[in-house]
């Protein structure tokens, strides 16, 4: 049972390290046990839920919890299965292994989401059925008026039949057309389901924000301005690619600040990076690396840290040797393309919704600057699914997207399931829609192609009623012939089918003018 998870999340690594006595050991993730002490570095991803007793880092946790921010654990502190070790190593005594982990609980309440949904079928074919049986009765009862052959050419046009060929063709070119989008559907319905598509629910975290935040201010002490406070901030991290690294480096890049070498660089315990430069000690870290180096806060920076904290912000202080310069201060990145991508919804009078796992705060200001008045936070994953059950109950037709395990049980409840290329496993797996560019820009693409394949899928059920109306009229007014009926009949298929591939003519004709014009 445990070798499942790996299946399911795709995430957690084959092999973990153990601690047994003064050695590391490494053995397959299947066998490890409660009570086993678990070694876990910087870059790799914790695999069991347990209790950290010795060490301390900075842990990426969003992905099941929703939270923006990384978060700083030491010893005594819970870690959670399938969350990512940003710096620093841990030694974890596992607590929970295999399928009682958290992150194994959300796959098993997946599992056991009952799939609500029935084969959809094409209108097409309810007309079929539903003019078999009179047409055969009327052909029958016509049989003595207008003779045998008569009688049977006039029941070559059932209605609703032909859209047993254009239907699927038509299906398919849009399926292509989605793909020469960058848009992965993998269930043919979805297309088909989107236009009736009234709300949209966001997860917040990782979908509507970028997993790199960005620096919204530097508050500096003891008389150091912004810039030198950065210009430190980037020298200690210069060789880090983690996120808060890469956010600051892009400040100091943006500014055109001159990054000077180090001489040296050196991890310490913690979230924290030490290094030399021109014979002082920079160290640039969280409020608990600097107390863990006793180097004393500011007052002013600590009111700034408390309130922080309450808008979902967080604080990289830097030090020169024992002072402390000043604090970074950084927040979530909106996506860039979140804004527009939410005012076209809300234009084709579709209502969006943000659920979060993050908390109040940060969470209402994202809601707030992006125009959505409906935001739900610090929701658990099954909770989730109940919100999108509760609006599905009021009427709602909900397409859910999300990117993290947290999210799959909601995913897999909504009416269409949407998530991110680069996503966790379990949430491209569990999508209907993966959009491949990893940003939220094709959505657009994705409505507007849906709404195309219903205008097409109604023009081919026009059509596929107009043998019936030539056929039966032609016989009755014009006393057609089997033959002439049959001709008509495959005539009217052929319009019909022109009809399914004018979308992906049209879109190649498009390529050779774009061609044509660079």
């Amino acid at each position: 049972m445990q070798s499942t998870i790996v299946n399911i999340f795709g995430d957690t690594p084959r092999h973990v390290w153990v601690k047994r006595g003064d050695l590391e050991v490494q053995m397959p993730f299947e066998q490890l046990q409660v009570d086993e002490i678990v070694v876990v570095h910087a870059g790799e991803i914790i695999p069991a839920d347990g209790t950290i007793v010795e060490g301390m880092a900075s842990i990426d946790q969003h992905r099941l919890t929703g939270e923006a921010q990384p978060v700083e654990l030491g010893v005594g502190d819970a870690v959670l299965a399938a969350t990512t070790v940003l710096s620093g190593s841990l030694c974890i005594a596992v607590t929970q292994a295999g399928t009682e982990t958290i992150a194994a609980q959300v796959g098993a309440i997946l599992n056991q989401t009952a799939d609500y949904r029935s084969p959809m079928e094409f209108q097409g074919e309810k007309l079929t059925d539903t003019m078999a049986l009179p047409m055969l009765t009327a052909s029958a009862l016509s049989l003595p008026v207008l003779g045998p052959m008569r009688s049977l050419a006039a029941i070559t046009g059932v209605p609703g039949y032909h859209l047993h060929v254009t239907a699927p063709i038509s299906l398919l070119n849009f399926l292509k057309l989605a793909a020469a989008n960058g848009i992965l559907v993998k269930d043919g319905r979805a297309l088909e389901i989107l236009p009736s598509i009234d709300t949209v629910v966001f997860d917040k975290t990782g979908t509507l924000t970028e997993d790199i935040p960005h620096v919204s201010a530097i508050h500096c002490s003891h008389g150091y301005d912004e810039s030198e406070v950065l210009r430190l901030a980037a020298a200690a991290e210069y060789r880090q690619t983690h996120p808060i690294a890469r956010a600051i480096l892009h400040a100091a890049d943006q500014r055109q600040l001159t990054v000077p070498p180090i001489q040296e660089a050196a991890y310490e315990i913690g979230y924290g990076i030490q290094v030399a430069l021109d014979g002082q000690q920079v160290r640039v870290g969280s409020e608990r690396f600097m107390n863990v180096l006793a180097i004393k806060i500011p007052p002013e920076l600590d009111y700034m840290q408390a309130r922080s904290a309450e808008h979902g912000a967080s604080l990289v202080y830097v030090a020169l040797d024992d002072e402390v310069c000043g604090a970074i201060e950084l927040r979530p990145s909106i996506r860039p393309e979140a804004g527009q991508i939410i005012r076209h919804l809300q234009q084709h009078q579709i209502e969006v919704v943000i659920i979060s796992g993050d908390h109040e705060q940060p969470t209402e200001q994202l809601a707030d600057a992006l125009g959505i008045d409906r935001y739900f936070a610090e929701t658990l994953p099954e909770r989730k699914a109940e919100l999108v059950s509760e609006l599905q109950q009021a009427g709602k037709k909900v397409c859910f997207v999300g990117d993290g395990i947290n999210d799959a049980v909601a995913l897999k409840q909504a009416d269409i399931s949407i998530s991110l290329s680069g996503a966790s496993s379990i949430a491209t797996d569990t999508a209907e829609v993966v959009l491949m560019d990893g940003r939220l820009n094709q959505l657009t693409p994705l409505f507007d192609l849906s709404r195309e394949l219903k205008r097409n899928m109604r023009m081919n059920y026009i059509e596929s009623c107009m043998p019936f109306i030539f056929c039966v009229g032609g016989v009755l007014v014009f006393s057609f012939t089997i033959s002439t009926t049959m001709t008509l009949n495959y005539l009217l298929l052929n319009v019909g089918i022109f009809n399914t591939m004018w979308p992906s003519l049209k879109y190649r004709l498009k390529q050779a003018k774009s061609r044509m014009v660079s």
